[in-house]
């Protein structure tokens, strides 16, 4: 590796470290700090992307860089969230459960569960006045975090940092099996965007990404049961992965294996929700949160701006997210490649798109180095704004500018990968 690079790497290495440190120095507003740091650690993982893809990275430095994001995830097991207030919502959920109690009945300011107020919940959880949205697989991984440490929020982390390890491994698995530069999957390790949304501010997704890397690599190698098994279960973090069925339901000739690319993961999804569905509504209060919640979506902004109807547009959106879906699903690209442009798809079309959610489109940039999601990871730290405005002052507002920002050159790049991978072949013939 030549000088130049070397010291370059390792400058970036210790700015990086320095920038989560100023967390544990600057203890007031940490919102501020939080921006700060957000913003800066998205412009050197740029940084990180050009030297991963440009140097022949030596074994040691390799290993040196993955322990070091792993201490980075590790240093924040016992740092309280800061952008988010979610983790909140969990341990109730949690505490809930272990007392007994199916989670899906009740709001927790409802009086039928004031035994279970404390001084900490549910004052600190986010509408209190409304029941859970979360399914079955997420509220055993609550009771599990409440078993570990109740109502402090280590021992939930703690699962979140192992289910961080299962997405690197998969990540591992994967490249060796494609045949993939293992410094790759530093463009996960080292992404600021899984380690604030994950080991700062504790995110649910983050125990969906392995089961999806899990699902693709024995996809990868023709277990298709327990690959199918492995998405199903990973919608019940979050329902992502549903655009990758359509993919697989084509590209099998055979309608018995048609039938169970549809059957598994539903049965999978489905089987979890029969200790509740007796007693309970599990999705009443995702429909509320599905037909009235948006943030940070771009085409829907804008179909929303002309039409001014939050429903119609919703239906817009999705009617154009499956038009641009069919040629990937026709397309002759690689099977990557049709997995990674289908979940982009679905970010660029869905009218809620936390950051936490781009880190389903992440865990693929290992596999795939394509710009497009590098350039999206680190510009949608520039939502932050949205976050700082609402702690400082109590106004959870959008901002137009940070909308073009992040989507206008991600739609330039995208149009010139879709360009280059065919897929206006389709649209044309």
């Amino acid at each position: 590796m030549p000088l130049r690079y070397k010291i370059i790497l390792i400058v970036a290495a210790v700015l990086f470290e320095i920038s989560f440190l100023l967390l544990y120095v600057l203890k007031d507003k940490p919102i501020i700090n939080y921006t700060i740091i957000y913003l800066a650690s998205s412009c050197l993982f740029l940084l990180f992307v050009f030297l991963i893809w440009k140097i022949n990275l030596p074994a040691k430095y390799f290993t040196a860089l993955l322990i070091f994001g792993l201490i980075i995830r590790l240093s924040f097991i016992h740092v309280k969230p800061i952008g988010s207030d979610d983790i909140y919502r969990y341990i109730w959920d949690g505490k809930v459960q272990t007392a007994g109690i199916n989670p899906y009945l009740y709001s927790p300011n409802d009086l039928k569960l004031q035994n279970l107020h404390s001084d900490i919940i549910p004052k600190l959880v986010n509408y209190p006045d409304m029941k859970t949205i979360y399914f079955p697989l997420s509220q055993w991984l609550f009771f599990a975090g409440y078993t570990i440490s109740h109502e402090s929020f280590w021992g939930y982390k703690l699962l979140l940092l192992l289910f961080e390890l299962l997405t690197i491994y998969a990540l591992f698995l994967i490249t060796k099996k494609l045949n993939i530069p293992v410094k790759n999957i530093l463009l996960y390790v080292l992404c600021p965007l899984p380690i604030i949304q994950f080991a700062i501010d504790s995110h649910l997704d983050g125990f969906g990404l392995p089961l999806l890397l899990f699902s693709l690599y024995f996809y990868l190698g023709n277990k298709k049961t327990i690959s199918l098994f492995f998405l199903g279960l990973s919608f019940s973090i979050k329902p992502v992965g549903l655009v990758l069925i359509p993919i697989m339901f084509f590209i099998d000739k055979s309608w018995k294996e048609k039938i169970k690319i549809v059957l598994i993961p539903l049965i999978a999804f489905a089987i979890q929700f029969l200790p509740y569905i007796f007693t309970s509504n599990p999705f009443e209060m995702l429909f509320i949160y599905a037909r009235n919640w948006t943030f940070n979506g771009f085409v829907f902004n804008i179909v929303n701006y002309f039409i001014n109807n939050n429903q119609t547009a919703r239906i817009v959106c999705g009617f154009m997210l499956f038009i641009f879906l069919l040629p990937i699903f026709f397309n002759k690209m690689d099977l990557i490649k049709k997995f990674y442009y289908s979940i982009l798809l679905l970010m660029i079309f869905s009218p809620v798109v936390h950051p936490w959610y781009i880190a389903w489109l992440v865990i693929f940039l290992p596999i795939t180095f394509q710009l497009s999601g590098i350039i999206y990871a680190a510009l949608s730290s520039l939502t932050v704004f949205t976050v700082l405005n609402y702690q400082l002052n109590a106004v959870w507002e959008e901002y137009p500018l940070v909308l073009i920002l992040e989507y206008l050159p991600l739609a330039v790049i995208l149009y010139y990968e879709l360009k280059k991978n065919k897929y206006f072949n389709f649209v044309r013939s």
